[in-house]
């Protein structure tokens, strides 16, 4: 007997409005942050619509995720059923993010989740505490000797794997609120996904007594996974939304991803430098609603500099985050450290923090050295962390501001791309007189707010930032 193959692939269903407004999916942390911080609850926050999702649920289809920024669900299916699912009255579109369909379009790919990371050696180096100079690069002992150390901030560190994370003796548990699994691989939370979730966040958490010290120790965490271990799809790009619209309905404040993507497993996803305006995907429009909804966005660089592409990559190009380059402890940009600018002419990194030879705890509870991106941005938002511990009054944006305007090359941002507005100085940034606006930084030639959405002109197009869908 013939037995009839069924390919299933995975799909982003766009619905067309929310007609019941159900209650905002909001924690009491997170309400208590947006009333803090004066932050208006609107379309956004209310969730997908459970008539549609049951429609599509009793149709066959399997939903993995929804997103209530782009009112929409990443759904498994046939073609013939997301053909017919196209068609119905509430669905704007119907867009494949990740072809299953076993016929050779589909690679493997690094298990590892990023080309960020070099593999890791041994740090052989007879000093009390090999993150010493790592962390007096951009001058945070200051702030550690007043007694801060991101005490009171909640940070989400988002990555592909945390092998150990769950027992490793450089961490606390107890600072670990809880963890969120949006891919659909099998593998269990802390086995084996990888290990570069936990060497990530060892740079912001990890503490062994008189041999290393994250950049902030004392700050509460969530742990979510988005990268999927085989494949490389812009399904991935939707599970990153997923977790940053988890991590405010938490009522995050900084949010720490090691993650890029600008070449995918089939070449027609691919995107080009023109793609990396900020615009042109979900993730890094995400990224910019996640710094309106009071978060403070960290997003590697990228580690392409030295490779054809040499360019940053989503969501890096994101307008109002932070995207952070790797240098070394000298202060000199890694080879592998990518280039900006965004394709919009803005400055990309932001700033840079070690990511060459950056010391980490590995998952055998060892301290390493290893190169990337990857590193160097949970280091600054570690900084970011202890900075906000001291100043608590103080909102995402204005944190930026400070961390931008302490940098060494705030005044002359780098003709090359590739120190943005260069390395931060924690103590300066404390302690500056200046008062930071808090104002948000499109580079556009007219913006203006009409019916909740902030809308941005740009280069002759329209662009809602502050709202569900750019047009």
């Amino acid at each position: 007997m013939l037995q009839l193959l069924v390919f299933l692939n995975v799909f982003f269903v766009s619905f067309t409005d929310k007609p019941a407004k159900d209650a905002p999916a909001l924690s009491p942390r997170a309400v208590e942050q947006r009333q803090k911080w004066d932050i208006p609850t609107d379309e956004l926050d209310y969730p997908v619509s459970r008539l549609y999702l049951d429609s599509l649920r009793k149709s066959g289809a399997t939903v993995h995720h929804t997103s209530r920024w782009f009112n929409g669900a990443t759904c498994t299916m046939t073609d013939q059923l997301a053909a017919k699912v196209a068609q119905w009255s509430f669905v704007t579109g119907v867009e494949m993010t990740r072809m299953d369909n076993p016929s050779g379009s589909v690679s493997k790919r690094r298990s590892e989740p990023s080309p960020e990371t070099d593999k890791l050696r041994s740090l052989m180096q007879d000093v009390e505490l090999v993150t010493e100079r790592q962390l007096a690069l951009y001058n945070l002992h200051p702030l550690h000797d007043l007694g801060y150390r991101g005490q009171g901030i909640l940070i989400t560190v988002c990555d592909g794997g945390f092998t150990n994370a769950n027992t490793l003796g450089c961490f606390r548990q107890e600072q670990e609120l809880g963890h969120y699994d949006f891919t659909d691989d099998k593998d269990g939370f802390y086995g084996y996904t990888g290990t570069h979730g936990s060497n990530c966040l060892s740079t912001i958490s990890g503490l062994l007594e008189y041999e290393y010290t994250g950049a902030a120790t004392e700050a509460d965490y969530y742990l979510m996974r988005s990268e999927e271990a085989e494949t490389e799809s812009p399904k991935e790009m939707d599970n990153f939304v997923a977790a940053l619209e988890k991590a405010d309905s938490l009522g995050t404040n900084i949010f720490s991803v090691s993650l890029g993507y600008y070449w995918f497993d089939n070449d027609e996803w691919s995107l080009s430098y023109d793609d990396l305006d900020g615009q042109a995907t979900r993730a890094s429009r995400a990224a910019t609603i996640a710094a309106r909804k009071g978060m403070l966005v960290c997003v590697a660089a990228g580690n392409e500099g030295n490779k054809p592409w040499q360019r940053i990559s989503v969501p890096a190009d994101a307008d109002s985050i932070l995207a952070v380059g790797a240098v070394d402890i000298n202060g000199e940009i890694g080879g592998f450290s990518s280039y900006g600018p965004s394709a919009d002419g803005r400055v990309k990194p932001d700033v840079c923090a070690v990511g060459v030879q950056a010391a980490l705890i590995d998952v055998n509870g060892e301290v390493r050295h290893s190169n990337g991106t990857s590193f160097a941005a949970p280091l600054l938002a570690g900084l970011a962390a202890t900075l906000w511990s001291a100043l608590p009054d103080e909102n995402a944006m204005q944190i930026r501001e400070r961390i931008i305007r302490s940098a060494n090359r705030y005044h002359t941002p780098d003709p090359g791309n590739r120190y943005g507005y260069g390395i931060p100085d924690a103590y300066a940034a404390y302690t500056s007189t200046a008062t930071p606006t808090g104002t948000q930084t499109v580079t556009a030639s007219h913006k203006y707010i009409q019916g909740g959405n902030l809308y941005i002109r740009r280069n002759g197009k329209t662009y809602t930032i502050y709202g569900t869908i750019a047009k």
